[in-house]
This record gives structure tokens, sequence and C-alpha cells, in this order.
């Protein structure tokens, strides 16, 4: 699925006004909103819709209105209050009342992972919500940490109730939190909550999903399906109920009654623990609505989990290793070619320049000789366009190369993941406003302890400190798997001063990392990258 453009010019359903992106998750995106009508704030979320699905959505709002309003009577006070669901074009748009707390995905993010007392109390929270829908035969079917409100006081406020089952799709948001039966597209009930419970619990004490985002909704769940659970190492006491509710087979899962013993009696253990309150998030929100949004300027970044600079954050990983996937990567693993492997320079031509300039060099020729007069730095090669990107970088890409996943932390720190759905390569741009002095550091003291720790990791040939655009940078390349395939990463992260910098990430698949194809796009990608900062 690709994002489609919404405007801020034109109000949803001509009565709700976006202002700006208050969160992302895969498939999913969040407004802050005006309703026109009552002058009241709210909160308008977008699901975009498979291409073949929009005919059979017709019947879609009225089913999330009516799913919202059964759960919301069953349990007071935890349901967020559904105001209207629209069918656009081929996006279904639920606007709530706006919410005064912050998705779970934020939280962990600018927060690290919880103790165990701490996820059990957001968990039971959860729990008291399907205890009371499942009796009823009300299964959620989307949950994830993005439809979990953390509120500095009440109970966690649960979004998404009615979009499972309105169309074919096996899972319309966060299929990395789908249940296995939902990835073969099978019948789906209770059991497939309980999984995703288990998936979120997973999540808060590890700091990654069990299984990662693979950019694409069909390769997610296949690794869902397919994938093994790399046994988690931090969730303690908590240990034998998450990998429990992780089970393949439905019927193995324990039941709600079994959980909530467990959770119960981790939370008695630590007498006074739980969600701590959001307070930077929530008391922005209210700010936003005291004093109001400028209008046409949503935020164009979205939520990150570790990256190469973003990881100096000290954001925890998002990714699963189950398959070898690096802990750092968002889409696309990192990788390599072999243990053997030296490190091959990149050439001053893929993208260094003296400290004095401030663009990257031209190519050399074939023969290492400087060209009798430089070529113009703005012609691409055959295939390639320029990408500007609404967090204000620029970079050229290949033709047919799309945004495939963005992901933010807060105002801090982004990253945007492109490449195509037939082509194994991707490009990662991650920006942070926590960026040490020193870039080499980042790597080697942030960013491999995380890859290292994925076990299929090694790193090819020392971190090499370079310039790149006038500034200091850091080149660092390593090895890994993905799906049992060898893959090949070349990271280069620049600092921009003052704490801000930016890191590419280029990875390919082990045997093609040599080809002129793929030694060109990554030369093209470095000579035309220019960054910019947050908006």
């Amino acid at each position: 699925m690709g994002w489609a453009h919404a405007s801020t010019d034109r109000p949803v359903a001509g009565r709700y006004r976006l202002v700006e992106i208050t969160h992302r998750e895969a498939n999913r995106v969040s407004w802050y909103a005006d309703d026109l009508r009552t002058g009241r704030p709210c909160l308008a979320t977008r699901i975009e819709l498979p291409a073949d699905a929009a005919e059979g959505v017709r019947r879609a709002p009225s089913r999330i209105l009516r799913a919202t309003e059964n759960v919301a009577r069953l349990c007071p006070d935890r349901i967020a209050d559904v105001v209207d669901a629209v069918a656009e074009g081929n996006c279904l748009w639920t606007v709530t009342a706006w919410i005064d707390g912050t998705p779970l995905d934020e939280v962990l993010l600018q927060q690290g992972r919880f103790a165990p007392a701490r996820a059990a109390r957001v968990a039971l929270d959860l729990l008291d919500v399907l205890d009371a829908a499942h009796p009823e035969a009300v299964t959620h079917g989307e949950l994830s940490p993005g439809q979990l409100h953390l509120r500095e006081t009440g109970p966690v406020i649960v979004t998404g109730y009615g979009v499972a089952g309105t169309t074919s799709a096996p899972r319309l948001t966060a299929p990395s939190y789908a249940a296995p039966e939902q990835a073969r597209n099978e019948q789906v009930g209770p059991a497939a909550d309980l999984w995703a419970l288990g998936a979120i619990l997973y999540t808060m004490l590890e700091g990654r999903p069990p299984f990662r985002d693979r950019g694409r909704p069909a390769a997610t769940l296949r690794g869902v399906d397919r994938l093994p659970l790399r046994p988690p190492v931090r969730c303690g006491p908590l240990t034998e109920v998450v990998t429990g509710l992780l089970r393949k087979e439905p019927r193995e899962r324990p039941g709600r009654q079994v959980v909530r013993d467990v959770l119960t009696r981790v939370l008695r253990e630590a007498p006074g623990a739980g969600p701590a309150p959001a307070k930077a998030y929530t008391t922005a929100g209210r700010e936003r609505k005291r004093k109001g949004v400028l209008v046409g300027a949503p935020l164009a970044v979205v939520t990150v989990a570790a990256a190469v600079i973003a990881a100096a954050t000290g954001l925890p990983g998002g990714d699963d290793r189950a398959d070898g996937g690096p802990a750092a990567s968002v889409s696309a693993p990192a990788g390599g070619t072999g243990a053997r492997d030296t490190a091959p320079r990149v050439p001053p031509s893929a993208g260094a320049a003296s400290p004095s300039s401030t663009a990257p060099s031209p190519p050399p020729s074939p023969s290492g000789s400087a060209s009798p007069s430089p070529p113009d730095r703005d012609a691409l090669p055959a295939g390639f366009r320029t990408y500007r990107a609404p967090e204000g970088f620029s970079v050229a890409l290949p033709q047919d190369w799309e945004r495939q996943r963005t992901s933010r932390a807060g105002e801090l720190s982004y990253r945007v993941t492109f490449g195509a759905d037939d082509d194994p390569r991707t490009l990662a741009v991650t920006y942070s406003e926590r960026v040490g002095p020193d870039p080499v550091a980042v790597w080697r003291d942030t960013v491999e302890p995380g890859l290292a720790s994925a076990g299929a990791y090694q790193r090819i040939g020392a971190i090499e400190p370079t310039t790149y655009q006038g500034r200091e940078a850091a080149d660092m390349q390593w090895i890994t798997k993905d799906d049992g395939a060898r893959v090949r990463t070349f990271g280069r992260g620049l600092l921009l001063g003052d704490g801000r910098g930016f890191s590419l990430r280029w990875t390919t698949p082990a045997a093609d990392w040599a080809s002129a194809g793929s030694q060109e796009a990554l030369r093209t990608v470095l000579r035309t990258f220019r960054p910019g900062t947050a908006s």
C-alpha cells in the first residue's frame, strides 16, 4: 500500500480540517484536526486501503461506529469516542474526540522499554477491554501499540475497533502485530487479540516487536507466519506468559484469566509500579488545543525505531531478530558478503568532499584521472530522479522507487526508507537532533552493540572517519542475513552541528553488491544527497 496525498486545504468529509500529523504506524496516519461544525479538536485517522478493496468498504463506516459503540457500552471510559467514520476514495477515515494521551509506541521510543510491572499495568488495562468484548463475540483484530493511548491519569484508551474485516485483506494496519492465523487469511477470533496482547507485551519488555515490519505487508505477514520467535531475554517474570501468547497455534495460547493472574501477580510483587505518565506529550496536546496550530503546516516526520544516527537518542530497537535481521533496521536489514571481505572504500567521487567544499566531487573517470572539465553535478544517470522530501532533504533515487515507510520519535528524530516492491535494495535516511560529537563513536558505541546482539552480524573492516560535503562523517559496512539471504549495508553518518545529524544506509543483496548497477546507484545517492532539518 502506498500513501495517498491528504490535503490540509480540503476538509475530510467537508467537516474535519487537518492541521498536524500527530502519529504514524504502518499503513495508518493520524492528524490533529478541527471539527468545523462543532469547533472542537479531534483526532482524524486515515487507513489507506488496497486498490481492489474500495468497492467493499462502503459499509465500513457503519460497522466501525456500531462496533465501537458496543465495546464502549461494555467497557466505559476505555474506548475512544468515535464521532464519525468516512470512506473517501480508497481511504477509510475514523474521527474520534481528541485523546489527551500518547500512543504506546511513541512512549516506548522516547522512554525506552518498560519494567515488567509497568508493562503488566498497561496489559491489564487492555485485558479489561478484551474481557468485556470477547464474551460478546467482538474481536478487535487490529491491536498494536499505536492503538493504545497512555494518559497521565486513568486507564489506557483503546482505538481501532470495527476496522478488522472491512476488506478481504488479512490485516490493514501494523501487520507486524498480526496473528499467524491472520497472516494466513484464516478466520480470526479472540485468540488473535491475545496474540496481539503478547506481541505488545514483548515490545514493551524487549524494546522491539517480536517480528519486524518489512516495509511491504505481504512480506511482513509471511515473517509472522513462518519465522520462529526469537526467545525473549528481558521479559523476566512475564517470559512464560509472553511466549505462551505468541504460540503459532491459536488453541495453545493461554486464556484471559490465566494471563490476568500472571499480570496481577507481577504487579502485586512490585507495589506502586505502573505506566509512568507521558506528561511531555499530554501537556503538549493541551497546549495545542489552547493555543491552536497553524493550518497548512502538518508534520511530515513520523515514528522511528533505533537507527544509525537516531540510535544516539537512546531509542529502543524496533526489529525482530529471529531471522537474523539487525536490531536497528526498520524496513530492510543490513548485510554483507562474507567473513573474509575487506572493507572497500567508497571513493571520494561517491560523496566525500574537502573541508572547504560544500558539494561532493564528481565521479572520476574509469582510469582514475580527472575529467577534462567537471560534469554537471545535477546530471543524473538514466533511470534516476530527484526526490525532495517534505522534511527538507533531497536525494536522487531509481525512477520506480518510492517512500515505503516513515517513522519518527517525537520531534527530534525521523527515518524514511525508500525502495520498490520488485527491488531488494533499500535506502534509509535518518535524522536526529541528539547526535554525539564523534561520528565514529556513534557507530561504534551506539549502533554496533545493537547490531552485534542479532547474532548474524559481522562488520566489514574498520569504521572510517571521512569528510562529506564539508562535514565530519564516518562510514561503516556490515553483513547479516534476511530470510536466510546474505545482505550487505553501507552506512554513512554525518554531523550538521548543534547535536544534529543524518545517516544514510544503503542495503543490497550481497551477491549484487559489486555489480555496476548497484555501485552506480550508491555513488548517485551519496553524490546527490542534500541534508535538511526536521520540519
